[in-house]
């Protein structure tokens, strides 16, 4: 029913079911693919030290060991902190 469905609504619609027919399609993103996945990752000793920096600070304010929102219930106070943040840069 389904390929008598399409022919009666677009009958220059051509359904391809060959094998393969769509590689032109996929090799058309794979250099990009090739230069993209090599790229993952922390390159720089850097770049490591932030993301370690930037966790240990968001898991401090998580258990409350500044005063950005101490007072605040634990599931909202990163959110708090944050918004507290931004208020004062």
């Amino acid at each position: 029913m389904y390929p008598a469905v399409l022919g009666e609504l677009l009958p220059a619609a051509w359904h391809r079911t060959n094998r393969y027919v769509n590689n032109r399609v996929e090799c058309d993103h794979g250099r990009l693919k090739a230069r993209l996945r090599p790229m993952r990752g922390l390159k720089q000793d850097r770049s490591a030290k932030v993301i370690t920096v930037g966790h240990a600070f968001v898991q401090n304010v998580r258990r409350a060991h500044y005063e950005l929102a101490g007072e605040a219930p634990a599931n909202q106070r990163l959110a708090i902190a944050f918004d507290e943040l931004a208020v004062a840069i």
